[in-house]
């Protein structure tokens, strides 16, 4: 499986939301995007409604969890 160490669209620190992964330069939880995709909204909707994200931030977030699903898949 992928580390999101590896993922450069986020970071953790602990004394930034709980340690949570949150989008780079904000305090948006990386779940919250999940989440929201889940309930039905769109990426733009996400974006219009997180200001500090960004489309490439949400893009490099899914290429990443698409990429370590094929590496669970292969493995």
């Amino acid at each position: 499986m992928n580390s999101w160490e590896r993922c450069i669209a986020v970071e953790r620190d602990p004394a930034k939301v709980g340690g949570v992964w949150v989008f780079t330069n904000t305090r948006v939880p990386v779940r919250a995007l999940f989440e929201n995709l889940e309930d039905g909204a769109t990426i733009d909707e996400f974006i219009e409604w997180f200001p500090g994200v960004t489309r490439k931030q949400v893009e490099a977030v899914l290429e990443f969890t698409a990429a370590s699903l094929d590496l669970q898949i292969s493995a």
